[in-house]
């Protein structure tokens, strides 16, 4: 956590994650990556970190990193899509034909 309570979420490019430390302790969002998109694959919270909402903290921060680089999301990751099937606001990062099979509008 920072100073000011907020949960810290860095991408570690170089594994390929989203990363959040606590307690002696990562929660994870592993993705790959690729030249228009980006697929995330796993979410991973350690039992010793549940119930702080961080799994949905990995979300957030990997959505906005895929709009702010204008990256295409294919959640492969049942939290991922959980999350975006979920939230409307997200559907315009999954490509056409990924929102069609979720039965989406276009």
């Amino acid at each position: 956590m920072s100073m000011n309570g907020e949960v810290q979420v860095r991408d570690n490019r170089a594994a390929d994650r989203f990363e959040i430390e606590q307690d002696g302790q990562t929660a994870i969002a592993q993705y790959i990556l690729a030249h228009d998109h980006i697929i995330f694959t796993h979410t991973e919270v350690p039992p010793e970190l549940g119930g702080r909402g961080l799994a949905t903290k990995l979300v957030e921060a990997g959505l906005a990193s895929a709009r702010q680089r204008g990256l295409a999301v294919v959640p492969r990751c049942s939290v991922f899509g959980r999350y975006m099937m979920k939230h409307p606001e997200t559907h315009d990062l999954m490509p056409a034909e990924i929102r069609a099979t979720l039965g989406l509008p276009a």
